[in-house]
């Protein structure tokens, strides 16, 4: 039988359980309680929600490739600084409990998602990218590949994006080429909203194919002119955006879908655990190696 296989976005995991649950001090001082609320919820993963091969993704350092194309790109300022000491440390823990890990440096976790999605998906008889991010959705095939907002407990398939966003998954990086991404650090094309761009790439499919002027549109959009006119003239400027938001899918992954198994807890859980103060979490684990 072809199994079932969970990608998981483990930066927005640590960033969840940073925001979500109370400080918690290991013996030696250091803010570790992101890492065990991340340990917990990986466990439940399996546990309660019968996850059996298993990939955890996480940006090892904030800045990618993408902060040479735009100097805006997100980094990590304004990230306190005891999150930020947390990434080494959950990426320790996750492969402790027997997790395979993608630590991303050159690209970014999302890159590291895609590229799994995009290698497994021929063998597997699911994949579930395991993040609310909006870029992931570009990922998402029919039923085969869709996205798990854990938090939710909502599945996302090529359906549900296109009610979601008004385009299919392929037009998800033209999409937030023209409305932006905050959480990214790009804004889009001033006047462009998430209406008026879903309903022109919803007729035209990538930016590169809306005509330049509002005349030949063959879709009725509020306020064409001017929409088409900063389109012509920032033209360039949103196919940069499409740049950044358009996922890798050449990430060098060295695992096999075999390697994703997950067959348990490695002993030295308990030593790490013991560091941490977590001396309650190895009475959690439900296998070990």
């Amino acid at each position: 039988m072809k199994p079932r296989v969970h990608l998981v976005d483990a930066t927005y995991e640590l960033f969840r359980a940073w925001f979500a649950l109370p400080p918690s001090k290991a013996p030696d001082g250091r803010e570790v309680g992101a890492t065990r609320g991340v340990m917990l919820t990986l466990l439940q993963l399996c546990r309660d929600e019968g996850a059996t091969h298993v990939a955890c993704a996480t940006d090892h350092v904030v800045r990618s490739f993408r902060n040479d194309l735009y100097a805006g790109y997100k980094t990590e300022a304004g990230v306190p600084e005891d999150l930020l000491a947390q990434f080494p440390l959950v990426e320790e823990a996750m492969r402790a409990l027997g997790f395979v890990v993608w630590p991303m440096v050159e690209f970014e976790a999302d890159d590291a998602l895609a590229t799994g999605a995009a290698r497994f998906a021929p063998g597997a008889e699911q994949v579930l990218i395991a993040t609310p991010d909006k870029d992931l959705a570009q990922c998402v095939r029919g039923e085969h590949v869709v996205m798990l907002d854990r938090r939710r407990k909502l599945v996302l398939d090529e359906a549900g994006v296109r009610a979601k966003f008004g385009v299919p998954p392929a037009s998800i990086a033209d999409w937030l080429g023209l409305v932006g991404d905050a959480a990214d650090g790009y804004p889009g094309l001033p006047g462009w909203g998430a209406r008026s761009a879903a309903a022109v790439l919803a007729r035209y499919g990538r930016i590169e194919d809306v005509p330049a002027s509002a005349a030949s549109w063959d879709v009725r959009v509020r306020g064409a002119e001017r929409l088409a006119a900063t389109l012509a003239a920032r033209r360039d400027e949103a196919l940069l955006y499409k740049r950044l938001a358009t996922l890798r899918e050449d990430v060098p992954l060295a695992e096999s879908l075999d390697d994703l198994a997950w067959r348990g807890a490695r002993p030295e859980l308990r030593d790490l655990c013991a560091r941490l103060g977590f001396d309650a979490l190895p009475a959690r684990v439900q296998r070990w190696a």
